[in-house]
This record gives C-alpha cells, sequence and structure tokens, in this order.
C-alpha cells in the first residue's frame, strides 16, 4: 500500500462498513467459486455480476472509483482476494469519532457505566458500538443515527440462535428491550432480537436497512 493510501482525506473515504463487508462478501463468494466451479463461462459471468452488484452501491461514482473495483474481475484466489480488500478498505469511513467522555453523555443515568475499550476497536469497522455491561446487566448501543450520534440502553435476555433484527444474520442472540417513551408522561418497552456479540454483528450488517429499521421503532 502506498503512502498515498495511508494519507487519505476524509473527503476521499467514500464506503460505509456495511458496504465494505457486502464487498468482502462478494469477493469470497468469487473466491470460493474457483476452487468449486469449472466452467470458465460461469467463472467470467460470477466476476461481472459481482462488479455490478459492488457499483450498483455507488451509482454517483466517478470513473476513478469504478478503476477501484474493477480490479474485482481478477480476484482468484485468496491472495489477491486479501490484497484488493485491504486496498478497499482505506477508502472506508470510520465510525464517528467518539470518546468515553461522549459515551458518558450519550447515557447520562448510568452510574458507573464501563465504557468499553475504543483503543482496541477498528472503527472502520463498525456499523454501530454495542456492548453488554455485566454490572448493570444491561446492553449499550451507540448508532450514527441521521449524522448524530445517539444512545440506546436496555435489558438483554439471552435466547438461542435466531435472526438477528441489526444484521439479518442466524446468529446467537439475546431479545434486547428497551424503555422508551410513547407519550408526554407515558412509557413502554420495545426491542427485538439481536446478536450477542457486536462485532460479529457488525461484520455481518451489509445493508443498513435493518439497522435504521430497529432504531426508528425505538425512536418513535
Amino acid at each position: 500500500m502506498d503512502n498515498k493510501r495511508n494519507t487519505l482525506q476524509n473527503d476521499e473515504l467514500f464506503i460505509r462498513s456495511d458496504q465494505y463487508n457486502f464487498i468482502k462478501f462478494q469477493v469470497n463468494n468469487l473466491v470460493h467459486a474457483h476452487t468449486t466451479v469449472k466452467d470458465n463461462n460461469v467463472l467470467h459471468a460470477l466476476k461481472y455480476s459481482a462488479f455490478d452488484k459492488v457499483m450498483n452501491l455507488f451509482p454517483d461514482s466517478h470513473e476513478n472509483k469504478k478503476d477501484i473495483f474493477h480490479k474485482i474481475i481478477e480476484i482468484e484466489e485468496s491472495a489477491v482476494a486479501e490484497e484488493f480488500l485491504t486496498d478497499v478498505k482505506t477508502y472506508v469511513i470510520p465510525f464517528k469519532e467518539i470518546t468515553d467522555k461522549k459515551i458518558q453523555k450519550l447515557f447520562p443515568k448510568a452510574k458507573k457505566l464501563k465504557v468499553p475499550p475504543l483503543d482496541k476497536m477498528d472503527f472502520k469497522e463498525l456499523s454501530y458500538i454495542g456492548w453488554y455491561d455485566i454490572r448493570s446487566e444491561r446492553k449499550y448501543l451507540i448508532f450514527d443515527y441521521q449524522d448524530r450520534l445517539i444512545g440506546i440502553q436496555g435489558t438483554f435476555t439471552e435466547s438461542i440462535q435466531g435472526i438477528c433484527s441489526l444484521c439479518n444474520s442466524y446468529e446467537d442472540v439475546g431479545l434486547f428491550m428497551s424503555n422508551v417513551k410513547s407519550g408526554k408522561e407515558t412509557y413502554t418497552n420495545r426491542g427485538n432480537y439481536i446478536c450477542k456479540d457486536s462485532q460479529t454483528c457488525n461484520q455481518n450488517i451489509i445493508t443498513l436497512d435493518k439497522l435504521n429499521n430497529f432504531i426508528s421503532i425505538l425512536k418513535k
């Protein structure tokens, strides 16, 4: 990776984390196909199908962005795929900057809140921040919603494997319930099943549709 890629400006970053996961999904499918499919015509079609699907994520992209993704049609082996994904990741927009102090402000009623180690997080791999606080027996979620950070906390009851309402994948999930305002002086519990492991959940998110729907239900 050259120095230019290490010094990209914010206005050069254009890929969301969920879009990067979608690209990774397409790339991994191509690598897998080259280990199982022998028909060159089928492989050719799969490559251009993957390229088209990725380009559809960026309908207003310029030619220089198209050049970045055009390398997809050259991918056949894991080593090439990893190099391509490393290159593409440099264009990913990291999750909005946040500090321990900002997190405390998002959850003003949570006393002695145990904040997760932010220095160990790869913010380019996050569509949201989530963690479970054993002391309070509550799960905390931070979303970048409508261009501002919001914090939602709730109870979390572990369940069996099922479909997560954030990433839409089959994982170890639990019932997250948050007490939200439903009127001037009334509150109600709302929530759904979400992944127990928020890191795994983030890696599974290939679109923000489900996540935004989840937030809208809690923010009504």
